[in-house]
């Protein structure tokens, strides 16, 4: 029996995306269910624009959308969630999201947890400076941005890692502890 790519809950669309498992035999099948979008527009994007006050080029609430995800690989202890925009300031992107730590019992988030310190994360450094999310912000009249949500699956105890990170520390931190990872990619362009 396939795995649906998409069903409908409470009237949204869920999007189903499968782990990649790293490393070993067979592949498992592990996934993240992002709620709220298509994948054509970053999900909740009315609400999801960076907040004016941090940066000119942003218009919104700065409100996360909601996430949820089941069925990790075997030793996982842990959680991180990424958030990245590749076309941001080259050459790395604008890293919009950086947290970790997050335990095996949490399964998700609802919409505007990630806006905001939480016990269920530790709040890594985003490009700036905030331990928590912060939504698109593209400059007027240019194309759209790509953002890419990653979840990835680790073999560390929630508290086993400082808080602070940045998202190349973090990297480097996780290096032989990812179990799996999934990702979404959204996309979003400035309403100028």
């Amino acid at each position: 029996m396939g795995i649906p790519t998409a069903i409908a809950a409470n009237g949204r669309v869920l999007r189903r995306v499968p782990f990649g498992r790293t490393g070993g035999g067979g592949r498992r099948s592990i996934y993240a269910v992002f709620v709220g979008g298509s994948g054509q527009r970053h999900p909740g994007h009315e609400k999801c624009l960076s907040d004016k006050q941090k940066t000119p080029n942003c218009v919104g609430e700065n409100i996360s959308p909601p996430l949820a995800w089941s069925n990790a690989p075997e030793g996982t202890k842990s959680f991180a969630l990424l958030l990245l925009d590749p076309e941001g300031r080259a050459p790395a992107g604008v890293s919009h999201m950086v947290i970790y730590g997050i335990p095996t019992d949490v399964t998700g988030f609802a919409e505007g947890e990630l806006s905001k310190p939480s016990e269920k994360f530790v709040g890594g450094k985003n490009l700036m400076g905030m331990a928590t999310y912060f939504g698109p912000g593209p400059p007027p009249n240019v194309d759209w941005h790509h953002y890419t949500f990653t979840l990835i699956a680790t073999d560390l105890e929630p508290k086993a890692l400082q808080p602070g990170q940045t998202r190349e520390e973090l990297a480097t931190a996780l290096q032989g502890h990812v179990k799996g990872s999934a990702g979404l990619i959204t996309r979003f362009k400035h309403p100028s």
